[in-house]
């Protein structure tokens, strides 16, 4: 029998929920303003001017909306799969320099575990990399929206002024598209270095990506 939390669903999933409402205001906030923005260059070039609900299946939001999603999901993914092997002496997000800890411990089958660790063999075997192989699945997939969301809105410029199209291989040489990926790219990736570091000397009472407040700078881990 299922016990009953006694706490209420929005408690339960408040920092999931409030995450997510920042993110539908955001992106809301992006296709109006990205709406305007494009619509006064188009015509500024002499264009017509889109609808919104036009503007949402267009290269110029396609492309700025995953060229956000897949440099998120690049950081995240290699955070989770370099964090397994790599250490930072003194910083709350690495693990121990010298000691197993709980994440480490080979899966045991019981009846509180997921079904896929019960199943064993290669179920196991993809379940227990499934959280870095979910996010390498959903920068691929964003990578490739980012890029033809580019490619789309760059071929509408060229139309606006009266240029000739980019093939799909031609524009994968071409700059622009590799300019919006690494200005993502790095920002993530300094990110990162940001709170591996900052947490060894810097601390948030009450939070779990921080030490506690007396811990010694060098006391590696959470």
């Amino acid at each position: 029998m299922i016990k009953k939390s006694p706490f209420s669903f929005w408690y339960r999933n408040g920092l999931t929920l409030f995450f997510l409402a920042l993110f539908a205001i955001t992106l809301a906030g992006q296709a109006l303003t990205g709406w305007k923005e494009n619509n006064n260059k188009i015509v500024e070039e002499g264009g017509k001017a889109l609808a919104f609900a036009s503007y949402l299946r267009s290269g110029h939001f396609i492309s700025a909306t995953f060229e956000n999603f897949q440099s998120e999901f690049l950081q995240m993914g290699m955070y989770v799969l370099l964090t397994v092997g790599l250490r930072q002496i003194g910083s709350a997000e690495s693990k121990s320099l010298t000691e197993q800890e709980e994440v480490d411990r080979e899966p045991k089958p019981g009846p509180n575990a997921p079904s896929l660790v019960n199943k064993g063999g290669w179920w196991l075997k993809v379940y227990s990399n499934s959280l870095s192989l979910c996010f390498l699945l959903l920068f691929l997939i964003s990578w490739i929206l980012h890029f033809y969301g580019s490619w789309v809105d760059h071929n509408n410029q060229q139309l606006l002024k009266h240029k000739p199209a980019e093939t799909f291989t031609g524009f994968l040489s071409e700059p622009t598209f590799w300019f919006e990926t690494f200005q993502n790219w790095q920002s993530e990736f300094i990110s990162i270095v940001s709170i591996v570091f900052l947490s060894i000397y810097l601390r948030q009472k009450g939070s779990p990506e921080s030490k506690p407040v007396d811990a010694p700078h060098m006391e590696t881990g959470k």
